[in-house]
């Protein structure tokens, strides 16, 4: 993890001293190289030597011995060389591209669009290893973790989510039994907005649903609704069935493999909520290699399947009924304008102002933010990774009239 999220300054550390061009090593020799610095520089538990060992060994096993001299030989050099210092340097592109390890024209996107000291909090935010956040699902879990040797503290926006500070939560009973699940409180943010003021015995679809964590929030706080729950993938909708399974057997959820743009029926729902699939970049924290794989070009892609899915969602809504669009991208063309290209002809369809909801969570004791309208722009829900406490979420409330 540590060496993708620092690759591209790894990658100009280790082109500083390599007699060779990167772009011409074999990738078991890149790699081996990536790894090895990162230990020498970002690592303090590893004595120099074992480093070097170790990624000579990897290029051994890899059968790429005729390299082992110039593995050695590169780290060698970087282990006794001081890494340069830029100084003080105004904040730029440029800049924050280098020092934070980011794709300039990503950098540039959210200098754009949120300012450049928003954009360093996002850069720094991203470099830094996220905590383990949980949502607690009923009284019990907390005395039980704490008995299992877990410590944790009160999440900052949910009053039930909470972050591990200590142990090892992956072997205890509340896990394992479902009683507890790891999920960012950005995604449980999203969930309680899709579940507020929902009427008991109503029906709920979820249109992209797997893996399932905002859905089973949902049922949670919903035990009387009937939930679709549509996965386009069939290998996601069985991790899923076994989710719901394990955590709510009783719960009455149906999970249909099949696509949103041309799902079969005509039923009609009273709360829809579509997460659908995105770039991802509010979440580079936890998945650093997003941003390695992303080219500009996938924006455009994504925005007509998630349009696509945001009009056949809304075709599933019943007179009253509440959408949810949401995704954990920072990109507008994959938010506010899959919005607006959506509503484009919709009179009977507008926006609900977030605000209201989220005054509504707080006046219930379910949201911890001091102050709801930090987490908006204009009608929609936004959290900026290093502005708020969790990952990028970007929500649309709604409303067929």
């Amino acid at each position: 993890m540590g060496v993708l999220r620092w690759r591209s300054l790894l990658d100009d550390q280790i082109s500083a001293v390599s007699s060779q061009a990167l772009a011409k090593l074999d990738l078991e020799v890149l790699t081996s190289l990536r790894l090895g610095l990162y230990q020498l520089r970002w690592l303090d538990r590893i004595p120099k030597r074992a480093a070097l060992h170790e990624s000579v060994e990897l290029v051994k096993r890899a059968r790429k011995s005729s390299a082992a001299g110039f593995v050695n030989a590169v780290l060698r050099k970087l282990s006794a060389a001081r890494p340069s210092q830029k100084g003080d340097l105004p904040d730029s592109v440029e800049t924050l591209a280098g020092e934070f390890a980011h794709p300039a024209w990503i950098v540039a996107r959210w200098s754009n669009q949120y300012g450049m000291a928003a954009a360093r909090r996002i850069c720094e935010h991203n470099q830094s290893v996220p905590d383990t956040v949980i949502r607690i699902r009923n009284d019990r879990a907390d005395p039980e973790l704490k008995l299992e040797g877990i410590a944790a503290v009160p999440g900052d926006l949910l009053s039930c989510a909470r972050r591990v500070t200590a142990g090892n939560l992956i072997s205890t009973t509340a896990f394992r039994t479902g009683r507890v699940v790891i999920q960012d409180e950005g995604s449980q943010l999203i969930a309680a907005l899709v579940a507020s003021g929902l009427a008991a015995g109503s029906v709920f679809l979820d249109c992209c649903a797997a893996p399932g964590g905002k859905t089973l929030m949902i049922a949670d706080r919903n035990p009387d609704a009937l939930i679709t729950a549509v996965e386009l993938h069939p290998h996601r909708a069985r991790l899923m069935q076994n989710l719901l399974q394990l955590t709510r057997p009783r719960a009455t959820i149906e999970v249909i493999v099949g696509d949103m743009r041309a799902l079969p029926g005509a039923s009609t729902f009273n709360r829809v909520l579509a997460d659908v699939p995105c770039t991802g970049t509010g979440t580079l924290a936890r998945n650093p290699e997003i941003k390695w794989r992303l080219h500009p070009d996938d924006l455009s892609d994504l925005q007509a399947r998630q349009v696509a899915i945001l009009r056949s969602a809304m075709s599933r809504l019943r007179a009253g009924g509440r959408l949810i669009y949401s995704t954990c991208s920072l990109e507008r063309e994959e938010n506010e304008d899959v919005v607006e290209q959506g509503l484009a002809g919709q009179d009977s369809v507008r926006v609900v102002d977030c605000r209201g909801e989220l005054d509504q969570l707080r006046h219930r004791g379910e949201l911890l933010w001091p102050n709801s309208a930090t987490l908006t722009q204009g009608p929609y829900l936004r959290t900026i990774p290093g502005l708020h406490p969790c990952d990028g979420f970007f929500a649309a409330i709604l409303e067929r009239t």
